[in-house]
């Protein structure tokens, strides 16, 4: 199924170009812009993406432990909510989608960090 080349366009022209460059096994911070009564401030949601999808209405899979609990949130990639994405670390992985880390606990979660580049 493609998509009609005006709606094409449109997704183009919406499309945020100041998020960084990330794939499934990067830690990253989402700030989010939470509104409460007539405030809005701004809550970090640091996890290991786990899913990333693509096209025009793509969105990324975020997965951190809260108090032994495992949380996941799905932030579509033009969502006005999501303020800013920090990429913190990369870590090595074999797979598009990490869905088995939902099963994986304490020291079975570790993953092998991505050397950084000496600049």
């Amino acid at each position: 199924m493609s998509i009609h080349p005006v709606m094409q366009r449109l997704a183009e022209k919406l499309k945020r170009t100041d998020l960084p460059e990330f794939k499934a096994g990067d830690q990253v911070r989402v700030q989010v812009k939470i509104k409460e009564g007539e405030k809005e401030r701004l809550q970090a949601f640091e996890g290991l993406v786990i899913a990333v999808n693509h096209g025009p209405q793509g969105s990324f899979t975020v997965r951190k432990m809260s108090f032994g609990q495992g949380v996941e949130r799905i932030f579509p990639f033009n969502s006005k909510v999501v303020d800013k994405v920090e990429k913190i670390r990369s870590y090595r992985v074999r797979r598009a989608k990490l869905f088995y880390m939902r099963g994986l606990r304490g020291k079975a979660a570790r993953m092998r960090e991505v050397a950084r580049e000496q600049a």
